[in-house]
């Protein structure tokens, strides 16, 4: 499996127009990430219990909507399938850490394998269908993964769910507390983003942008478009699945309602959100979508019309997302400093 070559593929070198756009803003990404991770490492002082799971929480939804982004941000692939994902790791993280005494750093990497492969596997009617058909294909695929866990009782508790999920050790220490906990979250979740990071600026990454922005060009440059269209679905749905082995420890006892279709459109609108195509989308997205929420509880039954509010009038006014108004914005300032600069 090579990635594609770039030379001479004027198609491909213009592909991540935005980060063109931004300058130098695209390589402070890992910057920002860094610094992003040392301010949630100390951020829960002083918050309680709660406020550092709803903070754990956030990292954890903004893993799956990372996967998401890729899929449909960067490859254009539209998929209603990532809360079914997530189910199927943490569903395999919590029988393989209670069941089998496995460790929970196994039951992570064969979480992502299996999500790996069962992307794999979906992705391939992606090769056949396009657009709205290929929602329904995933769709179809959610609402198969969600009865399995709901009605299979022998298997996964049904409704009943699975509990004592137990929490990881670090170099001998265990992570039961939740502060501990909080932090080996921040570090897996940075360590992912910067994997991403990686892959994104690398001839892979353009590979992607170019399948979204137009398939038949980029098979006329000699990307193979079959390979890409399955690797954006499989990658996906393996930080998909990343998240579901992250997120069992963190409640300690799963069910099937949190991986829902109704979830999947959550996720969706977290992507939408947050900016579809921006590498730092999915954490303002999962922002939105999880933080958000909480701080309008004040508003008691209300909360969730407030909160619908909002999103509706931000994609109004930017239908790129938080992450399209923040690249306006910046543009707007940094060209209102040239045009001064040059007066």
């Amino acid at each position: 499996m090579t990635a594609p070559a770039t030379k001479g593929s004027a198609g491909l070198r213009t592909a991540p127009a935005r980060a063109s756009a931004l300058g130098g803003f695209a390589d402070g990404t890992l910057i920002t990430l860094a610094l992003g991770a040392v301010i949630l490492w100390f951020a829960p002082s002083g918050m309680g219990r709660y406020g550092t799971y709803v903070l754990s929480l956030w990292l954890v939804m903004a893993i799956a909507v990372m996967g998401l982004n890729l899929t449909l941000g960067y490859a254009g692939l539209k998929s209603l399938a990532q809360a079914a994902f997530m189910g199927i790791g943490a569903y395999i993280t919590a029988l393989l850490t209670t069941k089998t005494g496995i460790s929970w750093y196994a039951a992570f990497a064969i979480s992502g394998i299996a999500t790996f492969a069962v992307g794999l596997l979906l992705g391939f009617p992606a090769l056949r269908v396009k657009a709205h058909y290929l929602a329904f294909v995933t769709l179809a695929f959610s609402t198969l993964v969600w009865l399995v866990m709901r009605n299979e009782q022998w298997l996964t508790g049904g409704v009943f769910g699975l509990s004592n999920i137990p929490r990881p050790s670090l170099f001998g220490f265990k992570l039961d507390g939740a502060l501990a906990f909080h932090r080996f979250v921040v570090v897996v979740t940075f360590l992912l983003a910067v994997l991403l990071w990686w892959m994104i600026r690398s001839p892979w990454g353009r590979a992607f942008t170019a399948l979204r922005e137009n398939p038949i060009r980029a098979a006329s440059l000699g990307i193979d478009t079959r390979m890409y269209t399955l690797l954006a679905f499989a990658i996906g749905s393996a930080y998909a699945g990343f998240a579901g082995a992250l997120y069992a420890p963190l409640v300690e006892f799963i069910d099937p309602s949190p991986f829902s279709l109704s979830q999947s459109f959550f996720l969706l609108l977290m992507v939408v959100a947050g900016g579809a195509g921006y590498l730092l989308g999915p954490f303002i997205g999962a922002l939105l979508g999880v933080v958000l929420p909480e701080w309008l509880r004040f508003a008691g039954s209300l909360y969730l019309i407030i909160f619908a509010a909002i999103v509706m009038l931000l994609l109004i006014a930017c239908p790129q997302g938080m992450s399209g108004l923040i690249e306006r914005g910046w543009a707007w300032i940094t060209g209102r400093n040239k045009a001064g600069g040059s007066r």
